[in-house]
């Protein structure tokens, strides 16, 4: 008998599975499609290609489109740059606050990129803290907040941690032999880490710059904020909702934002297709950390120091600007004051509110879907159950303006039960929003902590007496905690700072996010210390779930260590 055939099809697994494909056809499938219909037909219904057409014939669409792409790519590499130097002087050498300069390395995730933009002006900018001082003392400026290459500065600052934790699990589990057999062999330096090192943790840097790319290209809020709106998302949401749900130009860019997200992912598999990266042992068995001669740990130390200055500039700006009552040309503020938290307490409080209340049900929904999903893929024979994890994971590919776009297009006119209340007023929606763009988070969690459990755990507790539904919640649950969590914390993180969604789907102030405070704070100079205020709350939340869910999962740990 397999071990699946323990686990039939039942009607439970049945209504399950409807449930779940339900759920994602309503608030995924449908509305994407949406978008894409919108896209090929005309006012009457006719297919037409006129759209498109249109779009590659306008110079600011075309314009738009390679602003986009370039800026992409570019972020993309800036943050390679200094992501990959990062990580492999961290997790080869031996180095004093190796985990310390990892942690902080990570810290760029839990700032929203739009709120550190405005820092970055005040810190990097023509009249930045930055400039000031070296014009002051050198004679010379460093014009790096200008234009596109705002943009890039400001994304590979924000997004360069996603290839620098991808990459160091991949170092770490590569076999320290390998690199023991090429430095007998006279491979050394550059030569050892071009040759050997670096093509096999391939894996880990091609997911992680995928990532940066793909985040890069549907990012909203930095452009708006820095004041670039010839870009695709912006294009997309100037059209939306300057000429309207019926202007066929804002589902074009849409579906052409999906197509390059899709194309990103899709060629970062590729380029692992054919290739072995496997190692006879995992790094963290056999690895040997060097050590770096003393001028070598000099200039690492240096530049990691100048590398971190640079990537924790945001954090700094937007502290010193929440308590800044004056900071115009000069390095420093030149008074302080606490009115701006003041005013966020009186004024939007109810945001800060909102957006626990959001991300909690969003993290709380997507935790639900991922255990579910991941108990049919793994543990039952239920036809398709493959596509349930597609389907999923996909909106991992669908921009946030893009879903958003949908929900406003394919529930348009449609009202609550009962009320005259639409439901695109709602901010139910907005929450649904969040549970689906982060749904791949958890859903990834959960079917990685379920793979760990053998089924025997669960056969054991039937053959005892316990029903399906009591072995779930007795059992299974409790083992799969820490993938829960993970799942639930992730999800909460990302939606807390997630703006492009927000931006076009918040109706009210009322039922705004502190995302949402935050972007509106900042539309205006006056606004700008509130704003930073109320970002510097949310970097709080922010950070202290990660640390909550940092200290259960190790409590977890050694408890089921202790247990051994």
């Amino acid at each position: 008998m397999t071990p699946n055939s323990r686990f039939a099809v039942r009607p439970g697994i049945w209504l399950a599975g409807v449930l779940v494909f339900t759920f994602l056809l309503l608030f995924l499938i449908l509305p994407v499609g949406r978008v894409v219909y919108s896209a090929f037909v005309e006012l009457d219904g006719s297919f037409t290609l006129g759209h498109f057409e249109a779009f590659f014939s306008q110079s600011l669409m075309q314009e738009s489109f390679l602003a986009s792409l370039y800026v992409a790519t570019m972020s993309t590499v800036f943050a390679a740059l200094i992501a990959v130097p990062l990580a492999y002087l961290t997790v080869r050498f031996q180095f004093r606050g190796g985990l310390l300069i990892q942690t902080l390395g990570v810290l760029p995730l839990i700032m929203p990129p739009f709120v550190g933009a405005v820092a970055m002006q005040l810190i990097w900018g023509r009249s930045g803290s930055i400039n000031l001082l070296l014009g002051e003392w050198f004679g010379i400026q460093f014009p790096i907040m200008e234009g596109l290459t705002s943009v890039i500065f400001v994304e590979a600052i924000h997004y360069f941690p996603f290839i620098l934790m991808n990459l160091t699990v991949s170092l770490r589990n590569i076999d320290g032999a390998m690199e023991e057999a090429a430095l007998n062999l006279g491979c050394k330096g550059w030569r050892l880490f071009a040759r050997v090192i670096f093509p096999l943790a391939m894996p880990g840097f091609v997911a992680g710059s995928s990532l940066v790319f793909v985040k890069v290209f549907d990012d909203l809020g930095t452009p708006l904020v820095l004041g670039q709106t010839n870009m695709l998302a912006p294009q997309a949401y100037l059209r939306i909702t300057q000429v309207g749900l019926e202007d066929p130009m804002g589902y074009v860019i849409s579906v052409i934002m999906m197509l390059f997200s899709i194309l990103a992912m899709v060629l970062s598999a590729r380029v692992l297709v054919g290739k072995d990266y496997s190692t006879l042992q995992k790094g963290g068995a056999s690895i040997q950390k060097r050590q770096l001669s003393m001028w070598g740990s000099m200039a690492a130390y240096a530049w990691i120091a100048c590398v971190l200055l640079i990537v924790l500039s945001p954090h700094l700006g937007v502290l010193l600007l929440s308590f800044a009552q004056v900071w115009s040309y000069s390095p420093v503020p030149d008074a302080y004051t606490l009115s701006h938290y003041q005013t966020v307490i009186q004024d939007s409080g109810n945001m800060i509110q909102n957006t626990l209340i959001y991300c909690g049900m969003a993290a709380g929904l997507d935790v639900i879907l991922g255990v579910t999903i991941a108990y049919l893929i793994l543990r039952t024979e239920l036809p398709a159950k493959k596509w349930l994890d597609w389907i999923a994971t996909a909106s991992l590919a669908v921009p946030g303006i893009v879903l958003a776009i949908g929900y406003l297009r394919f529930y348009k006119g449609i009202t609550l039960p009962g009320t005259d209340i639409l439901f695109t007023s709602t901010w139910v929606l907005l929450m649904l929003a969040y549970a689906i763009r982060r749904l791949p988070y958890a859903l990834r969690s959960c079917i990685a902590a379920l793979q760990q459990v053998h089924i025997s755990l669960e056969e054991a507790a039937e053959s005892l007496g316990a029903n399906k539904i009591r072995t779930i919640r007795r059992v299974l649950i409790p083992l799969i905690s820490g993938g829960i969590l993970a799942g639930f914390v992730t999800s909460f993180m990302t939606a807390a700072v997630e703006l492009s969604a927000t931006i076009l789907l918040s109706s009210a102030e009322s039922q705004a996010p502190m995302s949402y405070g935050i972007y509106l704070y900042m539309q205006s100079v006056a606004g700008r210390g509130p704003g930073a205020a109320l970002g510097v709350i949310a970097i709080i939340v922010v950070a202290f779930g990660t640390y909550v869910s940092h200290r259960v999962t190790v409590s977890q740990e050694t408890a089921k260590q202790f247990k051994e």
